[in-house]
């Protein structure tokens, strides 16, 4: 299963018709890409007013005119494989050519690696800045365990979340991540994404929403038109 799923991504990198829902479900991460089922019936009933994107960590540049959320768990597999394979190509479709940002927000759900890595993070963020918060979700995601079984043990500890960020950040800099961690500053930032995922109806990761509205595509092309649809709405508005 895990030889086809690599074929189907590089077979999808040299087509404009790339598929990401790709099916490669991995143990309790298998929602992730039967959402279609799970979430069709909340397509069309949230509006972009109702999402507040202020201190979120996003890629792109802040006047582009439509947002992309991703909501994710750094203990998921099919996350991981967004974050290398998928995020990419959005960015290089939609994010560097300034038609969208891309916001990533929290749905901690598989164990307590999963809580503990989404709050160190929202640390990263409120103290060293988008920039150091986006090398840190890279690593992390890089760094996940590819034994499945590991998805319900304690890896992502305090000590293993403060060696990945030295991978990335200054002696100084972890030091401020840490103390803001451990005093639990972060835990605001993620139930509010928390507070979201339930709202919208998340039911695994990862899932997408353009502008409020669900993402039920399959492939860039679907996610392009949603996001010009978005666009010029925002226009007529």
């Amino acid at each position: 299963m895990a030889n086809n799923k690599e074929n189907k991504i590089k077979e999808s990198k040299s087509s404009s018709k790339f598929t990401f829902w790709v099916i490669g479900l991995v143990a309790v991460c298998i929602l992730a890409f039967i959402f279609l089922n799970n979430q069709s019936k909340q397509q069309g009933k949230v509006k972009t007013n109702e999402i507040d994107y202020s201190n979120q960590p996003f890629l792109g540049k802040e006047s582009a005119p439509v947002s992309i959320i991703e909501f994710g768990d750094y203990k998921c597999p099919n996350c991981k494989n967004f974050s290398e394979q998928v995020v990419p190509i959005i960015k290089d479709a939609l994010v560097d050519t300034g038609k969208a940002k891309l916001y990533f927000m929290n749905d901690s759900f598989i164990n307590v690696d999963s809580i503990r890595s989404a709050k160190f993070a929202e640390s990263v963020f409120q103290e060293l800045g988008n920039e150091s918060f986006w090398k840190f979700h890279d690593r992390l995601f890089a760094k996940q365990p590819e034994d499945p079984a590991a998805e319900k043990k304690d890896v992502f500890t305090e000590n293993f979340l403060i060696d990945t960020l030295k991978e990335v950040a200054s002696d100084t800099e972890v030091e401020k991540a840490v103390k803001n961690f451990q005093a639990e500053k972060s835990d605001d930032a993620w139930q509010k994404d928390m507070d979201y995922a339930e709202k919208l109806g998340v039911t695994g990761t990862p899932t997408i929403f353009v502008n409020g509205k669900l993402f039920t595509g399959k492939s860039i092309d679907d996610l392009t038109k949603m996001v010009e649809k978005a666009a010029k709405g925002k226009k007529n508005e």
